[in-house]
């Protein structure tokens, strides 16, 4: 059970005793540290004034020098490859002693100790507490705060700090260096101070802008990295505290409690913990007499998705705060909103409405959040590493047995069986039994990723993700059985019987959103961010659910010092060239170097079998030459691809040259184009960035093969000068201003897709041209070209004569897995099984006419039954029964390829990458035109 005497009377606590501390007479240290003023000639949180990154880094070097409460040390490079940093700061004696108590920090994290010595731990350990900024580099609170709340923990002599010092270490952490200095530096170039503003024309980090903060379980980019082995790998904490900056309106701060819903899988301690960190930020400001700090229904933020900063610790155990607060240095007024003025238990302490808000005044409460916290951890010390070492023991002793977990779904099967007449305590034991203890329904014991799958490749990248957020993993050094089958030596194995055994559910198992509704015919009560997002399903790994322990030859692969490596593979090279397999997301990163070495690529035109293995039609034959060889035998080391030697294949294979791909992007930066910038670096395929006004020029064709439009880049019809529809369109930081005030230097980047665009677009895919469209953009491309598209999500109006779209009250299927069916003949879906996973966001889904086969217009993917959700929330999920996910038309020489799903959200969904990676390479043949 949870131990906080102390905060059984939190209200009390404060209001007799916090000012007593504040106040409490200073004690001498003899250490003179640089002040922020006298650094940077400006207090933090001046009006009008950012401090850039390459300044923040060189007051806390000077301040690191100048005390013994600090270290300083870089975490990793950022995307930009300027150092990431970390400033540790406690007590000089703590800081002589850092080692041990990472490491006792790290042990009572993996609860593999005993609970003698967990108790030890606990007794004599120090709480380690995680403090970041700056990760959406527009919201300048969070990195300001940063160099303040560290300038007074290394400065201050007070009671409180020195008590503070000698009980936690501190870790604060730069969250985005890159963001700071570019927001920063555009805020301070501006003169005119009513001009100035942070919005930026590109992103706010490099590739992914705002989705920073939506990285972390897969780690994909830097920053994520550099943090998640901070956090995961290094360090430990027992709380780690996310600074946001956008407060509610009418408010100041948003902190916890959160709002329901709360994810099923991590530990029930995690909920109350949380509310009692919140508690305490909330009693803290009541008592320094700073009002607007509001809680729950006031904000839309919950504990129920995976893959943030904040929310990643919770599957470890973790208690993650998230504050989001109102200021920029540019004053505010605190709007008035006439309900907000009512006080109720999620808004205690009303600010009053019409003041000017200094961004000084952000600091402050972020500051006084950040001691509520470091006073709490103090405080209960003990009490934060023995429940910490406590949640890691129960999980371990949960994934050792059978388990269960009741989700809507269980309960709403159990209410279907067991009729309306149980809700008054009716239902028998045995009932409770068959209905919530079914043995097929336990959790895993573990999860098995065969070695002889098709793409082992993605699935030993989905197993480096877990290794990222310090998740243990077996690999089979022999062949072995679990669960009546029998596995090949290499087989990878991540057992559930681990301290971080929520993140390995979660990464493995279906999410079930409860259906959320605030009252019986209201709209759905939108999540936070996705409903599902099943890592493994997203990224199409096989493998198997163990519900019964198993064992076997098996080594444990430590995530920092054993790090998954595919294994090299043997280039047989007496054949007259190679064959790779479609199947293989890699075989891709193989092609593009190819290319790159001016070598020949073809793609079979029928299926072969070499050795045994068959090969379907789409996969890569590469002649064996001088140009070739050495590729192949560099990607057959460094990515693990397997060449099958072969005879000569030109007479039943076409080729494909290389192509020239273009990239839409637009002033302000998108997210789901710089997601795809990553995804082709990552693969090796050149790519040039293309804005609206060189489409408007025309002659496309002389320069692309390919040109890609995702979501928020091809408008409908109806309102085709603007368009920006669509989640994720967004930009990283502001969409800049009016286009008479941008300077040359971003003035090509401005415009939108527009009629006289398509127009460009039409001559290039009918010069030969692919065009590939994703979300949105993909119904919207399809009738801007004049496809009989239509779209599938319609009712009936009530007069009979038209359609109208689909409520949300009916259909609503937000960030969510879902199951298609795939024509596998089809150019993009070679490669594809003939079902398979998709990430769906309230994506277009499509209805083609009768006529059009005849026009040119094939279904690639389509959802062919009532209940296609694999994982998330799916409210009306059989109105996408019979629908289009995914066509290709052809239009004079070229194609156009519409995806409505988010084939490559955030870089995460492998499983639909070849969907992509297909329209981009072609097959080589060209186009019957009908």
């Amino acid at each position: 059970m949870l131990r906080f005497p102390l905060y059984r009377r939190l209200p009390l606590l404060f209001a007799a005793g916090l000012l007593a501390f504040v106040a409490a007479a200073p004690v001498a240290s003899g250490q003179k540290i640089t002040t922020p003023k006298e650094f940077f000639g400006h207090n933090i949180g001046d009006d009008y004034w950012l401090p850039n990154y390459t300044q923040f880094t060189g007051y806390w070097q000077k301040i690191a020098r100048e005390s013994q409460r600090a270290r300083l040390d870089t975490i990793g490079l950022t995307a930009e490859g300027r150092p990431q940093l970390s400033m540790i700061v406690s007590s000089p004696d703590n800081m002589k002693n850092l080692a041990k108590y990472r490491e006792m920090s790290k042990k009572l994290a993996y609860a593999e100790i005993d609970e003698a010595t967990a108790k030890q731990f606990a007794r004599d350990g120090k709480a380690i507490i995680w403090i970041d900024g700056g990760l959406h580099a527009s919201e300048v609170l969070g990195a300001n705060q940063l160099i303040e709340t560290s300038y007074q923990m290394i400065s201050g002599t007070d009671a409180e700090t020195m008590r503070i010092l000698n009980d936690v270490i501190i870790v604060f952490v730069h969250a985005n260096p890159d963001g700071m200095e570019l927001e920063a530096n555009w805020y301070n170039k501006e003169p005119d101070n009513a001009k100035k503003n942070l919005n930026v024309p590109t992103l706010y980090q490099k590739y992914v802008g705002h989705d920073n903060n939506r990285d972390f379980y897969i780690a994909n980019q830097n920053e994520s990295i550099n943090m998640n082995k901070w956090m995961y790998l290094t360090w430990f904490p027992q709380i780690m505290y996310n600074h946001h900056q956008t407060g509610p309106a009418g408010a100041v701060m948003f902190a916890p409690p959160f709002r329901d819903p709360a994810n099923y899988y991590f530990h029930e301690s995690i909920i109350s913990s949380i509310d009692i960190v919140g508690s305490a930020i909330h009693a803290r400001a009541e008592a320094e007499h700073k009002p607007g700090v509001v809680s729950r229904s006031m904000a839309s933020y919950s504990t129920w998705w995976n893959g943030g900063l904040r929310t990643m610790a919770y599957f470890h155990n973790m208690i993650g705060i998230l504050t989001e607060t109102i200021g920029s240095p540019t004053p505010q007024t605190i709007p008035f909103i006439p309900q907000r003025q009512l006080r109720y238990s999620d808004y205690n302490y009303v600010v009053e409405p019409f003041q000017t808000w200094h961004f000084k005044q952000s600091i402050d409460y972020s500051v006084t959040a950040n001691k509520a916290i470091l006073d709490l951890a103090s405080r209960n010390r003990d009490t934060f590493l023995w429940n910490f070492y406590r949640m890691g023991r129960d999980m371990i002793q949960r994934g050792s047995g059978d388990d269960w977990i009741t989700t809507p779904k269980v309960l709403a099967d159990a209410q279907a069986k067991l009729g309306g007449g149980s809700g008054g305590g009716g239902a028998t034991k045995e009932q409770f039994t068959e209905n919530f203890r079914n043995p097929a329904k336990r959790v895993p014991r573990g999860f098995i990723l065969p070695s002889n799958q098709p793409d082992f490749l993605t699935a030993e990248k989905f197993l480096v993700a877990l290794q990222k957020a310090g998740i243990i993993v077996h690999r089979a050094t022999g062949p072995f059985t679990a669960g009546g089958k029998q596995y090949p030596s290499g087989s990878y194995v991540v057992k559930a019987n681990q301290a971080f055994r929520a993140h390995v559910i979660d990464m493995f198992e279906p999410q079930d959103h409860p259906n959320d509704f605030a009252y019986p015919g209201a709209p759905p009560t939108r999540p936070y961010d996705n409903a599902g997002w099943t890592l493994a399903m997203q990224m199409g790994v096989k493998f198997d659910r163990v519900l019964d322990g198993f064992d076997g030859p098996f080594t444990r692969l430590d995530p920092l010092t054993n790090r998954i490596k595919s294994d090299p593979t043997t280039v047989v090279s007496t054949g007259a060239g190679w064959v790779v397999s479609s199947k293989v997301n890699d075989a891709f990163h193989a092609v593009a170097r190819l290319w790159a070495a001016g070598a020949d690529v073809y793609r079979l035109d029928r299926p072969t079998t070499i050795g045994g293995v068959s090969y379907g039609a789409g996969s890569f034959y590469i002649p064996a030459n001088a140009k070739s060889t050495p590729v192949v035998q560099k990607s057959a080391v460094d990515l693990g691809v397997t060449f099958a030697s072969t005879t000569d294949l030109l007479a039943t294979s076409s080729k494909v040259p290389a192509v020239r791909i273009g990239l839409w992007d637009r002033y302000g930066g998108s997210m789901p184009s710089g997601h795809m910038r990553w995804l082709f670096e990552q693969y090796e395929m050149p790519f040039k960035l293309v804005y609206p006004a060189e489409l408007d020029a025309g002659n496309l064709r002389s320069k692309f093969d390919v040109l890609i439009f995702p979501e928020g880049s091809i408008p409908a019809v109806a309102s085709a000068a603007g368009g920006r529809g669509g989640r994720g369109g967004g930009g990283g930081g502001g969409r800049g201003g009016a286009a008479a005030e941008i300077s040359s230097e971003f003035s090509a980047m401005v415009g939108n897709v527009s009629p006289a665009t398509i127009v460009k677009l039409k001559e290039f895919v009918s010069a030969g041209g692919r065009l590939v469209a994703i979300g949105p953009s993909s119904i919207n491309a399809a009738q801007q070209f004049g496809f009989p598209v239509t779209s599938h999500l319609v009712e009936r109006t009530p007069t009979g004569t038209g359609t109208t779209p689909l409520p949300s009250d009916k259909f609503y299927v937000p960030g969510s897995i879902l199951e298609v069916a795939y024509d596998t003949t089809a150019l993009s879906a070679k490669g594809q099984d003939a079902r398979g996973p998709v990430f769906y966001d309230n994506s277009p889904v499509m209805r083609l006419g009768p006529d059009a086969a005849i026009k040119g217009v094939k279904p690639i993917a389509w959802f062919d039954n009532p209940a296609p959700l694999k994982s998330g929330w799916a409210w009306g999920q059989n109105y996408l029964d019979g629908g289009v996910a995914m066509a290709e038309g052809k239009y004079g020489q070229g194609t156009v390829f519409m995806f409505g799903p988010e084939i490559t959200f955030r870089a995460q969904p492998a499983a639909t990458f070849k969907l992509l990676f297909n329209s981009i390479v072609g097959d080589g043949k060209p186009n019957i035109v009908p």
